[in-house]
C-alpha cells in the first residue's frame, strides 16, 4: 500500500447523533449490506489483515484484545485465528450476529462504545492488554459520545496497555480534537502515523498509538 499523502480538509461538521445509527433508520439493509460489501472485497482478493498485522506486532503472544467497534469481526477474528484472546463490541446486532457466527469460539457483544462495559464475576470492568478500533469507528460517534468511549475504553485497558485506532480525515473529527478528547480523558498520545502500515503522519489519515496517561 502507498502512503496516505493526498491533504483532505475536515469541513464536515461533527455529527450530533451517532453516524450508524442514522444511517440504519434511514435505510434498515444497511448493516447487510455493509456486511456485504466487505465480503465482495474478500472476494476480490484484498488485503483486509493490515489493522490486525499491527495489533499483532505490538502484543505478546496470546494477549487478551479487545476489538472496540468491531464489527463482523474482521479485525478481531483474525487476531483470535493468530492466538490472541479476544471479545468484540458493536453497535448493530446483525454485525455481532455475524461475528457470533464466523468466529464462536470469541465473546462478541452488542453494545454503545459510550457505554458499554464487559464486566467479570464481580463486575469489575475486565481489563485488557491491548485496544483496537478500526474501520474509521471514531467517526461514526456523536460528538456527545466520543468523550465517553475514550473513557470506558480506558477502564477496560489493563496498565501497560494500549490503544490503537485509525480513522480518516473529512469525517467530521478533526485529527487535533480527537488528540484533545485523548488528553481530556486519561489519555497519551504515543505515536501518530498515516497507515496500518507506520507511514508518516500526512493529513488526510491517522493511525495512533495511546497508552494510559497514568500508566
Amino acid at each position: 500500500m502507498t502512503p496516505h499523502t493526498a491533504p483532505t480538509p475536515d469541513a464536515v461538521p461533527a455529527p450530533q447523533e451517532n453516524v450508524w445509527l442514522a444511517a440504519v433508520r434511514a435505510d434498515p439493509e444497511h448493516p447487510r449490506r455493509y456486511a456485504q460489501r466487505w465480503d465482495r472485497f474478500e472476494e476480490m482478493g484484498r488485503d483486509l489483515d493490515g489493522e490486525a498485522r499491527l495489533v499483532d506486532a505490538l502484543a505478546e503472544r496470546g494477549a487478551r484484545i479487545l476489538d472496540a467497534g468491531c464489527g463482523t469481526g474482521r479485525v478481531g477474528g483474525r487476531l483470535a485465528a493468530l492466538g490472541h484472546s479476544v471479545a468484540g463490541v458493536d453497535l448493530d446486532p446483525h454485525l455481532i450476529s455475524v461475528a457470533r457466527e464466523r468466529f464462536p469460539a470469541q465473546r462478541w457483544e452488542v453494545g454503545n462504545l459510550a457505554e458499554f462495559t464487559l464486566a467479570d464475576q464481580d463486575g469489575t470492568p475486565e481489563a485488557f492488554d491491548l485496544i483496537v478500533c478500526a474501520g474509521n469507528v471514531p467517526t461514526f460517534l456523536a460528538e456527545a459520545e466520543r468523550r465517553p468511549a475514550l473513557e470506558r475504553m480506558r477502564a477496560h485497558l489493563a496498565p501497560g496497555g494500549r490503544l490503537v485506532t485509525g480513522f480518516g480525515a473529512g469525517r467530521g473529527y478533526p485529527f487535533e480534537d480527537f488528540a484533545a478528547d485523548a488528553e481530556a480523558t486519561g489519555w497519551r498520545v504515543d505515536a501518530r502515523f498515516s497507515t496500518w502500515q507506520l507511514h508518516p503522519p500526512a493529513e488526510d489519515f491517522l493511525v495512533a498509538l495511546l497508552s494510559r496517561a497514568d500508566g
